[in-house]
């Protein structure tokens, strides 16, 4: 595997600046916000596609300080209920889709949405509890009439482009779990995959390692960001929380650096959960922590997830031994 970093945590930075911020860290590869909810501080989208030469000229950036890009992030919601929103968001996917190929670039991040109530409906709705019955009707709605039919034209579309789509499982959208990420998989084949980020698993009472193993060849990418569980309100609240998240001491979960919500053995159970599955990719440091500055979070994410990874796999190179030895 490789150490990776989420650009936007430097997003204060323009791209050559963030680029020499983590030159020499020993990350190898990044992932770029490409627009929607992430922003592009990063990537100017319209303008890349435009220009093979601007496009090979931004590629040299990357290469020239040894990174590569594993991966473009559109996070957006691309059933929303809104014509307008829901045009923009898809639009900013499909650009980014396409120059995911011109970079080269295998993987895609973004959300798998979420519909509304009815063609009419101004707001998505999330649906989170089977009854009353009309909340099962309506969940058998979204995925029949919304989400199958969108998601089969936009697999074929990454498809034709060489791409495949990552989607994070985030509660608010229609995939937010292990099963509804493999039925969707199942819907639609397997350019629909998963981008796992550990944070938005724990608090919903998942363990990362167990649905690693379950996902299988469908994690397209992963990102590494903890995520602290207040116990104490969590015994009183439960883990529906819908205070800001400026409200660290208050609420029930926040978003931490790699290693300040679980243990070092938590986390080498997830390393090893990806190994056992095959992933061989990246891992994406994400700072959402809003304890430390992002420089400190980077650094304190970085020393934490080298440990993690083998860095030079040759020194293992004699085992197994041989049957003479």
């Amino acid at each position: 595997m490789k150490l990776g970093v989420y650009t936007n945590l430097f997003a204060d930075l323009d791209l050559d600046d963030c680029l020499e911020r983590i030159s020499g860290t020993g990350v190898e590869a990044v992932e770029i916000a490409a627009g929607n909810y992430n922003g592009s501080p990063h990537c100017p989208l319209d303008e890349l596609l435009a220009s093979d030469d601007r496009c090979r000229e931004y590629k040299r950036k990357f290469t020239d300080r040894g990174l590569e890009i594993c991966a473009l992030t559109c996070h957006g919601n691309v059933l929303h209920p809104s014509p307008g929103k829901r045009r923009r968001f898809r639009s900013v996917q499909h650009k980014t889709i396409r120059l995911a190929e011109k970079l080269g670039v295998p993987t895609v991040n973004t959300f798998s949405g979420c519909p509304g109530d009815s063609k009419t409906a101004k707001y998505a709705n999330f649906v989170s509890f089977p009854w009353p019955d009309e909340n099962t009707e309506l969940l058998r709605w979204q995925w029949e009439e919304e989400v199958i039919p969108f998601w089969e034209r936009e697999a074929k579309y990454a498809r034709d482009h060489g791409v495949r789509m990552g989607l994070e499982m985030f509660v608010g959208f229609v995939v937010y779990n292990t099963e509804t990420l493999l039925k969707l998989r199942d819907a639609v084949g397997p350019a629909v995959g998963a981008g796992v980020d550990p944070s938005h698993i724990v608090w919903q009472g998942m363990n990362p390692a167990d649905v690693v193993h379950q996902l299988g060849d469908a994690v397209f990418h992963v990102q590494m960001k903890d995520n602290k569980i207040n116990t104490v309100t969590k015994n009183v609240n439960g883990v529906i929380d819908t205070k800001p998240f400026g409200d660290e001491q208050h609420r029930t979960w926040t978003f931490r650096t790699v290693g300040y919500g679980h243990d070092v053995s938590f986390w080498k159970d997830f390393v090893s959960a990806l190994r056992l599955v095959g992933y061989d990719g990246v891992l994406s440091i994400e700072q959402e922590d809003s304890l430390f500055s992002a420089t400190e979070g980077f650094h304190k994410s970085l020393a934490f997830v080298k440990d993690l990874v083998v860095r030079d796999p040759d020194r293992f190179a004699w085992w197994p031994p041989t049957q003479s030895g």
